[in-house]
């Protein structure tokens, strides 16, 4: 094991879900997980988190310091700048834990792809292009990027898949208009999209953690 590897944690004893979940910019896979613990969830709901690391790189609006990202950021305009190849680089790596763990005997329909921020644009990307169906996306204090191409690229068999989105209405990071804005396109669409809003600024908070404890019951309770 090498220090690239995704942190682990189990909970249960008969594993049968993956939450996949992705870090913001600069952070690392350890940043969500302390949140296991406090989603508070049941013992009866058996599943895996897995928080894979980004790739060390060159951030432009950060003079190019070399740090954790998913992709690179060239502006605050982010969600009318994209790194496509960024995007589409990280996109595979989730795709892979995703395949690792449907290899490993977990269902597609159980496995819900998730992340924060830079994490939460990579969980929208691609978890709305895989090619089978997911449990559900999660996606905190982020927005849709490549948004213009969804329409064609969007897998058929992920267009309804619930999504679980969440904004601080202060956040200064990720500005509270461009989450907004991929929520209205995303509904657009068609897709089913469970949107939630906290007086707070780029990060997360106790009541939209029990929101996600929640909807992670609501989709992976009964599948």
């Amino acid at each position: 094991m090498n220090d690239d590897s995704p942190i682990i944690i189990e909970h249960g004893d008969n594993i049968d879900a993956s939450v996949i979940w992705l870090h913001g910019l600069g952070a690392d896979g350890s940043d969500f997980v302390p949140v296991v613990r406090e989603l508070g969830l049941p013992a009866s709901l058996q599943i895996r988190f897995i928080f894979p690391h980004a790739p060390v790189r060159p951030i432009t609006i950060n003079q190019g310091y070399r740090m954790r990202g998913w992709y690179d950021i060239t502006s605050l305009d982010i969600a009318n700048r994209d790194d496509e190849a960024g995007i589409m680089e990280s996109a595979q790596i989730l795709n892979r834990v995703c395949e690792e763990q449907i290899n490993s005997g977990i269902a597609a329909r159980r496995i819900i792809f998730a992340g924060f921020s830079q994490g939460g644009a990579i969980a929208l990307y691609a978890g709305l292009r895989f090619p089978q169906q997911l449990g559900g996306i999660m996606a905190l204090s982020t927005y849709l990027p490549m948004a213009e191409r969804t329409v064609d690229e969007a897998s058929d068999a992920n267009r309804d898949t619930p999504i679980f989105m969440a904004h601080g209405l202060q956040d200064d990071i990720v500005a509270y208009p461009f989450g907004e804005h991929s929520r209205e396109q995303l509904k657009q669409l068609g897709h089913n999209v469970e949107w939630h809003t906290y007086p707070m600024g780029h990060s997360v908070c106790m009541e939209e953690i029990q929101a996600i404890s929640h909807w992670l019951l609501g989709v992976l309770g009964q599948n």
